[in-house]
């Protein structure tokens, strides 16, 4: 059994680390306060092969594997949350899906531009009355002649509003549940597909969340992933990977909290003395450590997993699970550590304390994630 990264990894990490230093982490508290979408970052991220780190070159990928995707989404996520998850979203939830499951006409059409960061996607699965029930799709889609028609709902889409495309998830036949969903993929600009409403969040300030709909929304025959009634298979294990990315993030927003805590602990002083040397400081930032390298090993294992082609969902949801908690524990702690300072949003503790709430949520919230693996381990 290895610990230790390969040469290629440490390297890959190097090179991510430097650029969320010099590119990243300057623009975090601005992207956050004034809600501007990192344009220029993500172009960057492409051409460095970010917005595809795990698929291969001949689509426009790094060529590399989920390790370092896993360890890129942590380093841009501890520079700033919101740039990550417009990477991880763009990865994972549909340049991966786009090549597992997509034709290589799609792959040439769609894969290598994204993979590429020409393009933006976006994945279309939560609905109003959708969300943890992903089966419950009441969003319609027809087939008329060459073309897919498409009628329905959409809520919380990340990236929908810059994305270029959408993988959208949809049902022949609502009493069919999962046994009648389809993915489509729809391009922007697509006559019938219009953002409705645009949400105010509590944290990722950086990135788009929005309610999209669908109003007899015309999309060529070509455009459906996979085949009919394979859309909740594609959705599910899309979203095994994607919980990946989800807890790399969340390790690298841990991690983040763990720098200000130490940083600031080092520098403040009470009772004549740095607040470093309190027991009760050093405790807190003891349980972050311990807390965090624990996260990080399971979301290796579970990136290890997937690159050796070996079933995933348990560690997937396990590194995900951890991983959110151990976010949210140590980013409170690093409010705490801060005291007073910690509150005002002139300091950075109150950012990572907004953006790691929601990795509790997306991608599966702590109670599916827990009934996930529960059902792989009773079953």
């Amino acid at each position: 059994m290895r610990f230790e990264l390969t040469e290629e990894q440490r390297l890959f990490r190097e090179m991510v680390r430097e650029f969320a230093a010099n590119e990243v982490a300057p623009l975090a508290k601005r992207v956050d306060e004034e809600g501007i979408f990192p344009q220029e970052t993500v172009k960057k991220m492409g051409e460095l092969g970010l917005m595809g780190v795990a698929i291969p070159t001949e689509y426009g990928g790094a060529g590399s594997d989920n390790v370092c995707y896993a360890i890129a989404m942590e380093e841009i996520a501890r520079a700033c949350a919101s740039t990550s998850v417009v990477m991880s979203v763009n990865n994972s939830l549909v340049a991966d899906a786009l090549y597992k499951f997509g034709s290589e006409a799609q792959k040439q059409r769609y894969l290598t531009p994204l993979a590429g960061g020409k393009l933006l996607g976006c994945f279309a699965l939560s609905e109003p009355g959708a969300g943890s029930d992903a089966s419950a799709q009441q969003t319609m889609v027809s087939r008329e002649g060459d073309v897919f028609v498409l009628n329905g709902t959409k809520n919380f889409i990340t990236n929908a509003l810059e994305a270029d495309l959408a993988l959208v998830f949809a049902t022949v036949d609502r009493g069919l549940r999962a046994k009648g969903v389809c993915a489509v993929l729809v391009e922007k600009g697509t006559p019938g597909f219009t953002i409705s409403k645009v949400e105010k969040k509590l944290g990722l300030h950086g990135t788009s969340c929005c309610q999209v709909v669908f109003e007899n929304c015309r999309v060529p025959a070509e455009n459906l992933l996979g085949e009919i009634g394979q859309g909740f298979k594609i959705a599910m294990m899309t979203l095994d990977a994607g919980r990946i990315g989800i807890a790399a993030q969340a390790v690298g927003i841990a991690q983040a909290a763990l720098d200000i805590s130490l940083r600031y602990a080092k520098e403040r002083v009470a009772f004549d003395k740095p607040i470093a040397s309190f027991q009760a400081i050093q405790w807190m930032i003891a349980d972050m450590a311990v807390q965090i390298e624990a996260a990080r090993l399971l979301t290796y294992r579970a990136a290890w997993l997937k690159d050796k082609g070996l079933r995933h969902t348990k560690e997937s949801a396990m590194a995900k699970l951890f991983a959110s908690e151990t976010a949210n524990r140590a980013a409170t702690k690093a409010l705490q550590v801060h005291g007073g300072y910690g509150y005002l949003y002139d300091f950075p503790a109150q950012r990572l304390f907004r953006d790691a709430r929601i990795t509790e949520i997306y991608e599966g919230t702590s109670e599916i994630q827990r009934l996930v693996i529960a059902h792989q381990l009773l079953n």
